[in-house]
């Protein structure tokens, strides 16, 4: 099978390295990609949100299979446009990649469906916002109706920083908020059938303890020892089963990956979001789990025929990352710094641990930053604490000027 992967992140990496290793796929193409995943797939520069673009690159490459990496070309409905052109693709069609590209229209899916969630609001004028922000209290949750590239959710107990944030959104969603712990379960499904993933916890704030700003993840693991063994099983019949029939039922059919952004509150599960893609950087720790090689489930996916697809394989160990940041992350972070210590990670660490490449870019003979999140420095082991230990020991090794990292990365998980 030929694969054509749309993306350039470190998600991307983490698909276009599983795929790599599939024995059925013959042939593998990302676009654009980035510097690390030019060493396991061949590179061509396209605007990911060209539909029309990307569907002749598919077209030409002769790709039996694309599979569409990030939120916004989804929403722009380029998935709709690859399968215009007669290639399976895995990924949302535009209409029903809404789920993550308003969050409003999430909540009215939801409601549908009677899954639980927060209770919010939907606001567009400032007294709307206030009449919210009032009703709720601190802590307030604001989140932007649109996309915002992980970061239009403020969490504050700033009443002016949350009516601030409200104000700049335009059309914003108040909820009330949910305690506990936080987890990520991702399941790949036709329409019909769902099939879960293991479950992950990333971690969103920049600093140790989650002080400091929102950002789009510093680092994730999995398995989860601390969460309720039944906690998939309940996922899937209170929130993801019931999303993807209640989105067939409105003729908007989900096939894709469906990500359940989840609280485990003191009143049971409540979902936080969805997004309509593999999430980043919890795909870097369930991809490195998944034995069933990926090409064959996610055309399935692609297909409509994942009832007859065999039950997914998983490898018995723990898998940590931990993102390397540019200086100035989640700010505007700064660029075009070498990167060095990935030879020795290679050299080192492998097969235990590895690098999978987000903001780089190739300079001459050099690799340098060209993004906020840098790489994701991966490792697995037969416990979280193997697993943590091998991931930061390679993290050591990375040379990027005013870099930054969390240290405190499943720590707590660990037993550490």
């Amino acid at each position: 099978m030929k694969v054509l992967v749309i993306g350039g992140g470190a998600r991307e990496h983490a698909l276009c390295r599983s795929l790599s290793l599939d024995p059925d796929v013959t042939a593998l193409y990302c676009a654009p990609g980035n510097a690390g995943i030019a060493e396991v797939a061949e590179l061509h520069p396209v605007d990911p949100l060209d539909g029309p673009a990307v569907a002749r690159l598919a077209t030409v490459l002769g790709a039996e299979l694309v599979v569409v990496g990030p939120e916004a070309p989804l929403v722009a409905g380029v998935a709709d446009q690859v399968r215009a052109a007669g290639i399976p693709c895995f990924g949302p069609s535009g209409a029903a990649a809404q789920l993550e590209g308003s969050k409003a229209f999430a909540k009215d899916v939801m409601a549908g469906a009677g899954v639980p969630t927060a209770r919010s609001y939907v606001c567009t004028t400032p007294e709307e916002i206030d009449e919210a922000l009032d009703a709720f209290g601190a802590p307030y949750v604001v989140k932007d109706d649109g996309l915002a590239a992980g970061k239009g959710v403020v969490v504050t107990s700033d009443l002016e920083q949350a009516r601030e944030h409200a104000l700049a959104c335009g059309r914003v969603v108040i909820e009330e908020y949910l305690d506990g712990p936080e987890v990520s379960l991702f399941a790949i499904t036709d329409g019909e059938t769902v099939v879960p993933l293991r479950p992950a916890q990333d971690f969103k704030r920049a600093l140790d303890g989650d002080e400091g700003p929102n950002t789009g993840g510093m680092g994730a693991y999995s398995p989860l020892p601390w969460a309720d063994p039944k906690l998939v099983d309940e996922v899937m019949d209170t929130v993801l089963q019931p999303t993807v029939d209640e989105m067939r039922r409105r003729g908007t059919p989900f096939s894709g990956l469906l990500y359940a952004g989840l609280a485990i509150t003191s009143r049971g599960v409540r979902v936080i979001e969805f997004n309509a893609r593999f999430g980043d950087p919890e795909t870097q720790v369930v991809l490195a789990r998944l034995k069933t090689p990926l090409a064959g489930v996610l055309l399935a996916s692609a297909n409509g025929t994942l009832d007859t697809f065999p039950p997914l394989t998983w490898r018995d160990d723990a898998a940590v990352t931990v993102v390397v940041a540019s200086h100035n992350y989640p700010g505007t972070p700064r660029t075009g710094d070498p990167i060095g210590g990935l030879d020795e990670v290679a050299a080192e660490d492998a097969p235990h641990a590895y690098v999978l490449h987000a903001g780089t870019k190739r300079d001459g003979d050099a690799i340098v930053s060209a993004g906020g999140r840098v790489l994701s420095v991966t490792a697995t082991g037969k416990d979280l604490a193997e697993a943590r230990e091998r991931a930061y020991r390679a993290v050591s090794r990375i040379r990027l000027e005013g870099s930054q990292h969390r240290t405190d990365i499943a720590r707590a998980a660990a037993g550490g």
